[in-house]
């Protein structure tokens, strides 16, 4: 965990409160430029952030941090205002706590941050699969009609002919068809 928080003595607070829990602490900040600078480095499994910090925000902070899919945030405020909180979930936080809290209520909201972050960057990694099979989709269908246009053969043959340049140049089947195409681009050219 990163704590980030102005206030030494709440640090030193909220660091032996992991502790105890369980969690390592590696990093604390006094600012959100700092937070920032250390979740880049130490790329801890959660940040904690103070809302109000000199400089750098908080809610700036876990902007930049979330933004970066570095790691879940948590925000800590005394102040608990909708607008507060509907500024937090647009900046990425992942929870959000009041001061005082309750140790239970702390272990928890961290626990949960970095349990839904862990779904959401494997949500984030699914739709790039997706988006990539797609992509090569794209191009073994526009191969497959090029080559039943442009030869006269039949789709399941068209297929075969772009899977045989994939084993035969040891490629991918998307990039295969990727190649047929530009092939006969460079052809016509």
């Amino acid at each position: 965990m990163l704590i980030a928080e102005d206030e030494s003595i709440i640090r030193m607070d909220l660091r032996e409160t992991l502790q105890k829990a369980g969690h390592m602490v590696v990093g604390e900040a006094s600012d959100g430029e700092e937070a920032v600078t250390l979740a880049r480095s130490l790329r801890p499994d959660a940040v904690l952030l103070d809302i109000r910090m000199p400089g750098t925000s908080g809610l700036v902070a876990a902007e930049q941090i979330s933004g970066e899919r570095i790691a879940p945030c948590v925000i800590l405020t005394a102040y608990h205002d909708r607008e507060l909180v509907g500024k937090a979930a647009r900046s990425g936080v992942f929870s959000f706590l009041v001061k005082p809290f309750q140790e239970r209520e702390l272990v928890a909201a961290l626990e949960l941050a970095v349990s839904r972050f862990g779904e959401t960057r494997s949500l984030e990694e699914e739709l790039e699969k997706a988006k990539g099979a797609l992509e090569t989709r794209k191009w073994i269908d526009r191969a497959r009609g090029h080559l039943m246009d442009r030869y006269g053969v039949k789709e399941k043959e068209a297929f075969s002919l772009i899977r045989k340049r994939a084993m035969d140049t040891q490629k991918s089947i998307g990039e295969a068809a990727r190649e047929i195409l530009e092939h006969d681009e460079e052809k016509r050219s």
